[in-house]
């Protein structure tokens, strides 16, 4: 590089005019200042290699002194090499406004500057891993899947899982192919059913506290005759069984053949930590609720960070989030503006600082500091975090709950119109997609 610089500073001489000019240049440099670059260059020859180690040492010592100074001020909001920083202000229109995903997922995409911070705080994050399927997996699962949910013994699931969950619980359930499959929270039965369609052989484990049978008075319900039912007078919570006498009573050795199903709105931090305790590894929560709704502490609650993409909210009234949240407010009955989000003292996290559980009937104010120690957690244990997506665009199902802002793309993309017709979807009642609420699936583990 040195010897580059003073080359082109210095021409060869082939003539007398040429002469001429190098003399002159050679007096104009003596009057003019040298180059940047030329100073640079002598400098950093002249360094001694334990000059070099001094200097890295210092530069690294800087970083982390700006990395701690901006997190403890929580200033410090992480991007991904191709995300956008908190909302686009752009356009008005109903596509996303909330960022690259608009979505803050656990161990999805954790930035180097994210990374650093939890090492700073002397947390343990997993290499975030991903599921093996794909989009054309899920499109051919759903072309199989639309007929036989036309089958389904209960038509009208009213406060139940919708279609968009349907699938997902049965497309996951069948791709791992568990030896053993547990539901806590079955309602009339239909996700049991959903179960049995994807496993036809595979025993179910049902915990709910109303057992399914009962609301056969009243309209349709499903009891399946392969499953062992903790339900009625003999109904425990899941974290209250005796796991290890189970397995043994349904001969399962390894606790990652089997699959946990989770719609029983519970603090889903506590269902992880009572799943661990008990050796399981895959876990499917329906209820996976956005920041600011829901009846319980959800996965995505807990993942919303400011380090992590998507994550992290604004309470000022008159920010440009608030004028986003307010305007996307009248097109989606699920969106929540600031009012709804914060409580008093700007808290945002969980439910206006809250951590719910228990169908609302327990609400637990939490510190930030509390919030983030239980990311901090959930990221050291998790394997591996899926959002199930919306299974079409709202221009194509017609739903107008949830804030298409806030998922990520559907499996079948609004202007896909054939695509939607050859797949069956067509044929159902529009009412059947609005009960999407971001179900996760995840895999965790102590290692």
């Amino acid at each position: 590089m040195l010897e580059r610089v003073l080359s082109t500073r210095r021409p060869t001489t082939t003539s007398t005019s040429t002469s001429s000019h190098s003399s002159s240049a050679d007096d104009e440099s003596k009057t003019k200042r040298q180059h940047i670059s030329l100073l640079l260059s002598n400098y950093l020859s002249r360094l001694s290699s334990s000059s070099w180690s001094l200097l890295s040492l210092l530069l690294l010592l800087l970083v982390v002194f700006l990395l701690i100074v901006s997190f403890r001020s929580r200033g410090l909001v992480c991007v991904g090499p191709v995300s956008r920083v908190g909302f686009n202000w752009v356009h008005d229109g109903l596509e996303s406004d909330f960022g690259y995903l608009g979505v803050p997922w656990c161990n999805h995409i954790l930035t180097i500057c994210a990374r650093l911070i939890l090492l700073l705080a002397k947390g343990r994050s997993k290499q975030g891993r991903t599921v093996e399927w794909t989009s054309k997996d899920l499109l051919k699962g759903l072309e199989e899947f639309v007929p036989i949910y036309e089958t389904r013994p209960i038509k009208n699931n009213l406060y139940g899982m919708g279609f968009d969950h349907s699938f997902g619980l049965w497309f996951i359930t069948r791709w791992l192919k568990p030896d053993l499959m547990i539901e806590s929270g079955a309602f009339k039965g239909h996700s049991t059913w959903v179960l049995r369609q994807a496993m036809p052989d595979t025993p179910i484990i049902s915990i709910t506290p109303r057992h399914p049978e009962k609301y056969l008075i009243k309209g349709p319900a499903y009891v399946d005759g392969n499953s062992t039912y903790f339900a009625g007078k003999d109904f425990v919570d899941f974290g209250s069984i005796e796991w290890r006498s189970v397995m043994e009573k349904h001969g399962v050795t390894d606790m990652s053949r089997v699959i946990i199903f989770f719609d029983d709105h519970q603090n889903e931090l506590k269902r992880i930590k009572q799943a661990l305790k008990a050796g399981f590894k895959h876990l499917i929560f329906e209820d996976n609720y956005d920041t600011g709704t829901g009846d319980h502490y959800s996965l995505r609650q807990i993942c919303d960070q400011f380090y992590v993409r998507g994550g992290g909210h604004s309470c000022f009234k008159d920010s440009d989030e608030a004028r986003t949240r307010e305007r996307r407010k009248n097109f989606w009955e699920k969106a929540v503006n600031v009012d709804e989000l914060c409580g008093s003292g700007e808290v945002w996290w969980g439910v206006k600082g809250n951590m719910r559980d228990n169908f609302n009937h327990t609400n637990t104010p939490i510190s930030h500091a509390e919030h983030f120690q239980n990311s901090r957690f959930v990221e050291s244990i998790l394997d591996i975090y899926w959002e199930l997506p919306p299974v079409a665009g709202p221009s194509l199902t017609h739903q107008t709950r949830y804030d298409p802002a806030r998922t990520q793309p559907p499996i079948v993309e609004d202007g896909r119109y054939g695509l939607f017709q050859r797949l069956g979807l067509g044929r159902l009642d529009t009412t059947v997609f609005n009960g999407y609420t971001q179900m996760v699936y995840i895999q965790i583990s102590e290692e």
